[in-house]
């Protein structure tokens, strides 16, 4: 595809600045100082009081990485890596969002964030190929190119519930936890939701609580982290190891330690399989879903193996087995959907303070002053937790009334589900770049920011170098990509499944139909791609 260089040239505008940045979490800080190094004006809006994104908001009981944390941080400066010590193999939240103020800190980047900033309206001005974003407060900004680093989990969604509001007691949705400790002991607690943050919350406070109600709609298969402290020799050994670290990280699949076995669930013996199975569910981290069988999220029969193997350890580890069965799913195979590692989670199923209600059986009717009714009964809680999810993939773009050329909106151009250019650019959104949103490579999400950022960076330093003013993706483009994105989801088990992977939200009105949300491929088949548009010059955008 041919270069469109348009020649007609803006009119003249004193913009405040050349790039805003919406968001401060990891994409955000890192894409800031890639362009400080540029010599760009460069500002960052962010919502919350700090920097630090999913870590700071995601202040609930227990949340911690599910990737190794030295494959989790930035890769960026050698000497940060040297300075830093992650103190487990998997780290809290606490130690995480401590992170994130040490590397905020050590690149002096606070004074180009913004914060208690949350930009309501983003719009391209069309005669100064410029955009303009207005603030919560009403202030207006205006800047040349706009990224966006908001985040694919990052707006929280609640039940559609009647009488939530009216509840006397405390109640908090896990990505809004307050900064304040909450005081569990000897309170009667419900949690509506057994995804990664709810199964998080539910082992972390079993303990604490007077008694414990869990809600659960749909079982998940969960695997155990198995964490642990990083002793001296370990952490002077991973010091050392960061450039092999990395590598592997940059070759595997997913971005991260782990990769899938080359062999199919089959093409061994009935005992060598289950001794392999035994051996991932012993080890840490996503190897029993990351590193299993080539085959296993691809055929049904390979997938059974694996969910009937994880399902026995079920019922080893839950004493009642009527329990153990509910948390057992049936709608799905294991790793279909994203996995929770779980610590000790079943076992708190064991204990005569917790109780496991099934809503697929005994709806949730209405949230009532005094606690929860459903169907059954009526319950009394002190406190509800709802760790009921994200609008994922889309919703944080859907909070902002993004317009580009001419006006179009983006929520109604992804009325039918996202439509992107390599997940970094929509076409008709001219100068807007997109860090990790839809049809990007997920996986190991640090390590994918990394990648993003610099062909953002790369992209950005070409405008510079040839005195371009538009960057734009084409219709075609656009076109190629999604289609490409969706023809790599063909045969995946996991889109057939309800789920955020697949555009699927209860809670969402509109948000009942699967679409493709995310690139399914290899990381190192997506780098290749991206890698290839920069090396020819960008011809495949509309500059101008």
């Amino acid at each position: 595809m041919a270069a469109l260089r348009q020649d007609n040239t803006p009119q003249t505008a004193a913009l405040d600045y050349d790039v805003i940045i919406i968001g401060a979490g990891l994409s955000g800080m890192y894409q800031l100082y890639r362009l400080r190094e540029l010599g760009l004006k460069t500002r960052v809006f962010e919502a919350g009081t700090g920097v630090g994104g999913t870590w700071y908001w995601n202040r609930y009981p227990g949340a911690r990485f599910d990737s190794e944390s030295y494959s989790y941080g930035y890769s960026f400066s050698k000497e940060l890596l040297q300075e830093w010590e992650w103190s487990e193999h998997f780290a809290g939240q606490p130690e995480t969002l401590r992170y994130c103020n040490y590397v905020a800190d050590k690149f002096d980047l606070r004074r180009d964030i913004q914060f208690e900033s949350r930009i309501t309206a983003a719009i391209y001005q069309d005669d100064t190929r410029s955009w303009q974003i207005t603030l919560e407060n009403g202030a207006r900004h205006s800047c040349r190119f706009l990224i966006t680093a908001i985040g694919p989990l990052s707006t929280p969604t609640l039940p559609r519930l009647e009488g939530r509001d009216d509840f006397k007691g405390q109640s908090f949705h896990t990505a809004r936890w307050p900064k304040e400790k909450v005081d569990f002991t000897g309170k009667r607690v419900a949690v509506i939701g057994t995804g990664a943050t709810g199964i998080q919350t539910i082992q972390t406070i079993a303990g604490e609580v007077g008694h414990l109600t869990v809600f659960q709609r749909t079982a998940n298969w969960a695997a155990p982290l198995h964490n642990g402290e990083i002793d001296a020799e370990t952490q002077a050994r991973i010091k050392a190891g960061y450039p092999e670290i990395f590598a592997r990280c940059k070759e595997t699949f997913a971005c991260f330690v782990h990769t899938p076995d080359p062999r199919g669930a089959f093409e061994v013996s009935d005992t060598e399989r289950e001794a392999f199975y035994e051996k991932l569910y012993g080890e840490r981290g996503f190897g029993i879903w990351q590193g299993n069988f080539r085959d296993i999220l691809i055929d049904r029969k390979a997938n059974a193996t694996i969910s009937d193997f994880v399902a026995r350890k079920i019922r080893e580890r839950v004493k009642n087995q009527a329990v153990a069965e509910k948390l057992i799913p049936k709608n799905h195979g294991f790793g279909t959907r994203r996995l929770p590692l779980e610590t000790f989670y079943y076992e708190v199923y064991n204990r005569d303070n917790v109780e496991l209600v099934d809503i697929s059986e005994t709806p949730i009717e209405k949230i009532t002053p005094e606690g929860i009714k459903t169907s059954d009964r009526d319950y009394a809680f002190d406190i509800i937790i709802y760790a009921t999810g994200f609008d994922a993939i889309t919703g944080s773009f859907d909070k902002i009334d993004l317009r580009g050329a001419h006006g179009a909106r983006l929520k109604e151009k992804w009325t039918h589900g996202p439509e992107t250019y390599l997940g970094l650019m929509v076409d008709g959104f001219p100068n807007m770049m997109m860090l990790m949103g839809p049809h990007t490579a997920l996986g190991n999400i640090p390590r994918s920011i990394e990648y993003s950022v610099d062909w953002v960076t790369g992209l950005i330093r070409f405008a510079q170098a040839n005195g371009l003013t538009l960057l734009d993706a084409t219709p075609e483009g656009t076109a190629a990509w999604t289609d490409h994105v969706k023809a790599l989801g063909t045969g995946l088990l996991s889109n057939e499944v309800d789920s955020w992977m697949t555009g699927i939200n209860r809670n969402v009105e509109g948000k009942q139909i699967h679409i493709v949300a995310r690139y399914s491929g290899s990381a190192p088949a997506y780098r290749e791609r991206c890698d290839a548009v920069a090396a020819q010059g960008y011809v495949e955008l509309r500059l101008g």
